[in-house]
């Protein structure tokens, strides 16, 4: 999207029939994905004979659409020269594997030290720039991790890459794979976490199946490794997208992922000798389509040196198990 307004004008034609204004115009443009579009359409960038409206609004022949696209602000972040692990990088997107601690975008309390600084020197000396979708703040992101779970992510150059990767996430046709150390065992070598989760009615800062606005959530596991009945080593699918999921459902079934005390309490901060120093949880694997070339493309990242140093101290438990096949 480049930094000017830009404004498109669609008659709607005859015959065509009732259509929710977002599919109309998601169909007709497949730069933007529907996300984007609602989001343009609730700001009131969007007019329909001449009378801003809503996502759900039924288009009929002879309607006047009107779309502005705003021009994107300057960016006032300043480049930080953080370093980064690039794993593949084209005039279109740029993937990486995240360092613990490293926060995604600047919020409140983080203004500096983020990806988005980081990013912002590395574009300053290479090439590219992000897309300016995610707006001011959110340049580039097309989805994020929490400042203390690492592993891969992929970031936006171009607007139509941008619109192109939230349309796969929203269809949930990317790949993604995610290592855990969690507190217990299973009762099930492997299975799914269907629990529909929501803002917690009790603490807005959490997540939870105790909500007023549950959405529907699942997450596939597989223990990999077990370390007696203390703990144990998954790898995670999520099947959908929502805020905290993974740490929701793992504390859901009793097994909360360990260095995390806001789903699991103190009781995840050690395991017998052995001290957790962040929350254990590391994006593995991300596959998905380019949204330029179409090429498949996947990624995978090992485990982290300090998660992999607590995997070996708890291999060095008393009556530690050895690998499950997962069968």
């Amino acid at each position: 999207m480049p930094y000017v307004d830009t404004r498109t004008e669609i008659v709607v034609s005859p015959g065509e029939g009732p259509k929710r204004l977002d599919h109309f115009l998601a169909n007709r443009d497949p730069d933007f994905s529907r996300t984007i579009l609602q989001r343009l359409i609730l700001d009131g960038h969007v007019t329909v004979d001449g009378q801003p409206t809503k996502p759900s609004h039924k288009i009929k022949p002879g309607d006047v659409i009107v779309l502005r696209v705003p021009r994107a602000e300057p960016l006032d972040i300043q480049p930080e020269p953080i370093p980064l692990e690039i794993l593949y990088e084209d005039d279109a997107l740029l993937v990486l594997n995240k360092q613990a601690g490293l926060v995604v975008h600047p919020a409140p309390g983080n203004w500096s030290g983020t990806l988005v600084n980081a990013l912002l020197h590395h574009f300053q000396t290479g090439t590219g720039s992000f897309s300016t979708i995610g707006g001011k703040e959110r340049p580039g992101m097309v989805h994020r991790l929490d400042k203390n779970t690492t592993g891969v992510m992929v970031v936006a150059k171009q607007d139509r890459a941008h619109a192109g990767l939230v349309d796969q996430f929203k269809r949930h046709t990317i790949d993604r794979v995610y290592e855990a150390l969690i507190w217990g065992v299973p009762k099930k070598t492997q299975g799914m976490i269907d629990v529909a989760i929501g803002r917690d009615t009790k603490d807005r800062k959490k997540f939870s199946g105790r909500t007023a606005r549950p959405k529907a959530s699942a997450t596939k596991y597989r223990v990999t490794e077990r370390f007696a009945k203390l703990a144990a080593h998954v790898e995670l699918a999520p099947q959908t997208g929502r805020t905290h999921q993974l740490r929701v459902h793992l504390s859901a079934i009793g097994c909360p992922i360990l260095g995390d005390p806001t789903y699991g309490g103190k009781k995840v901060g050690a395991i017998r000798d052995v001290v957790i120093s962040r929350v254990m949880l590391h994006a593995k694997v991300l596959g998905f389509l380019h949204p330029v070339s179409q090429e498949v493309m996947n990624f995978v990242a090992p485990l982290p040196a300090d998660m992999m140093e607590v995997v070996n101290q708890l291999r060095r438990l008393p009556l530690s198990f050895p690998a499950l096949s997962g069968k």
